[in-house]
């Protein structure tokens, strides 16, 4: 049975990796904020709590999951997001090397600058917020200084249902369960959904393989915003009752002000050229996490 230590759990990611990692692991879970049984404090910033910690429980795996997401608090706070995105991940990377063992590290899909359509594994970064650029220098630290390393790039998250998700699906859903007729959705951004289940499974896969390296990992399918509120209504059988209203992302400037790529649309070419790639389309997926987490409809 194998040991892994998951860092950063107590989010939506966190709970699928928990899920599908618990069946034939031992698992020591771990995040600032401790929302759920299996998890205990740890805050990934102290490198000498996070050392001792992870040294304690001797894992086969580090799973470095924690990340400040929050594109506007990473903008109003750029030193949290550089200590928790960057200087967090090199915290991992070090306890990684000294103790001999893989690490995995989240990637996401706005490192890219939406400069094209879509971007497949080998296409250069080039970040444009606060939010970006810390992660992307996580990602290069642990590519060039971790040698069992799997860098796993997300698109869009879905997952998590209303006790985890902080993303747009879980907006939209929270809008329809108080009875919203009328929704505002950006019909300017594009970008490839990420179903957090789909994600855990595939690394899994990778694992078990032993292919390290830098892997896109997103839904199947390019889409955008205004599509998946639709595909959300129809799942839902509410296509007739509530109406969508077309607006541009700059509609919401002043709540959003962080600078956002007009695409982050990924194609998963490293997984399909391995043959290992399981991520499902976004519909099936948008499907299958509707179901998982506010019941079939």
């Amino acid at each position: 049975m194998k040991k892994i230590y998951i860092s950063g759990c107590g989010g939506m990611l966190g709970e699928a990796f928990y899920e599908v990692f618990r069946a034939g692991s031992m698992l020591k879970c771990t995040d600032i904020d401790v929302n759920a049984p299996w998890l205990s404090y740890l805050d990934i910033r102290d490198l000498d709590a996070y050392r001792k910690d992870v040294t304690a429980f001797r894992p086969d795996y580090l799973f470095h999951l924690g990340a400040c997401t929050d594109m506007e608090d990473c903008e109003r706070n750029p030193a949290n997001a550089w200590l928790t995105n960057t200087t967090a991940v090199e915290n991992a990377a070090y306890i990684a090397n000294e103790l001999g063992i893989p690490l995995l590290y989240i990637g996401t899909a706005g490192i890219f600058d939406g400069h094209k359509p879509l971007f497949d594994d080998w296409d250069t970064p080039n970040p444009i917020s606060c939010y970006a650029r810390s992660k992307y220098a996580g990602e290069v630290f642990v590519r060039e200084h971790v040698a069992r390393h799997l860098v796993c790039r997300a698109g869009w998250m879905m997952g998590g249902g209303p006790a985890k998700d902080k993303k747009f699906v879980q907006k939209i859903m929270h809008q329809l369960s108080r009875g919203a007729t009328e929704l505002q959705i950006v019909n300017d951004k594009f970008g490839s959904p990420t179903y957090t289940r789909d994600f855990a499974h595939n690394v899994r896969s990778l694992l078990e393989k032993e292919y390290w390296g830098v892997y896109n990992m997103a839904c199947d399918g390019l889409t955008n915003r205004l599509e998946i509120a639709r595909a959300i209504l129809e799942l839902r059988g509410l296509q007739d009752q509530v109406r969508i209203a077309e607006v541009p992302s700059s509609h919401f400037s002043a709540e959003y002000f962080a600078q956002r790529p007009p695409s982050e649309c990924l194609i998963n070419a490293k997984l399909s050229l391995r043959q290992l790639n399981q991520m499902r389309h976004w519909k099936l997926a948008l499907k299958a996490c509707l179901d998982d987490y506010y019941g079939a409809c």
